[in-house]
């Protein structure tokens, strides 16, 4: 590993545009690019593209690193290697949204704001369920998957870096993208599989409340549920 001098060495020289300097950092610091990788990889993005987001992550850190951080390069550089790939996945990647739920968004967030230019309140969740013909549960689902933050992306005074990349956060990165993948593991379920997950893990029914309202028995829907769970616990596996 390189030293802390040399590194900000090569640093200066590639804020300088020397390529040499650049391809030497980010050769050195490979290792910590797979060691954030590693948290990160699953099916749904190639391996080989996570390494090149790391490493675009790895240059904006390169370009905006300054010694008035007081900090280490390698502690300033995890955060924006991980923010590089957090954000393919969430904007790009793995996580889409069907056309259909967007048109849903669209046409509930739309009415919601013409319900609040009329009459100054904004509607509740039962009233837009019977509006437009859907369990609570379901009108919540389509609204929350097509809800991401974007202020806080747009590009900041200094170029390159984004206002998500100055905003300390006490959330584990990990953590926030494992809600990304269940999110899309469970919209890409079947129907009633995914109103038994809404309803038992986002509504707190127990299993005899889902039974009554699914019109079955609990001992069915037990065994749905643990079906189910296996199924989204092998989505989330590696090879």
């Amino acid at each position: 590993m390189l030293g802390g001098e040399e590194t900000l060495q090569l640093i200066e020289r590639a804020k300088q545009g020397d390529d040499f300097s650049k391809e030497r950092l980010i050769s050195e610091n490979l290792p910590l690019i797979k060691s954030i990788v590693r948290r990160y990889k699953n099916k749904l993005v190639d391996y080989e593209d996570l390494i090149q987001l790391g490493t675009l992550g790895l240059i904006k850190a390169i370009n905006n690193f300054n010694l008035d951080f007081g900090v280490k390069f390698s502690t300033y550089a995890v955060p924006m290697i991980a923010g590089e790939i957090k954000r393919f996945i969430r904007d790009d990647g793995a996580i889409k949204v069907s056309r259909s739920t967007k048109a849903q968004a669209l046409e509930i967030n739309k009415y919601i704001d013409e319900y609040r230019a009329s009459s100054g309140e904004s509607p509740s969740i039962e009233h837009l369920a019977n509006k437009f013909n859907l369990e609570p549960s379901e009108l919540v689902f389509i609204l929350d998957s097509t809800r991401y933050p974007v202020s806080i992306y747009q590009e900041a005074e200094e170029e390159g870096l984004q206002l998500a990349d100055k905003i300390a956060t006490n959330e584990n990165l990990d953590d926030e993208l494992d809600k990304l993948i269940l999110k899309d593991i469970i919209t890409n379920l079947p129907e009633r599989d995914k109103k038994i997950i809404i309803l038992r893990y986002f509504r707190d029914r127990t299993q005899t409340q889902v039974a009554e309202e699914l019109g079955v028995s609990q001992v069915q829907v037990s065994r749905l549920e643990a079906k189910i769970l296996k199924k989204m616990r092998d989505s989330l596996k590696v090879d």
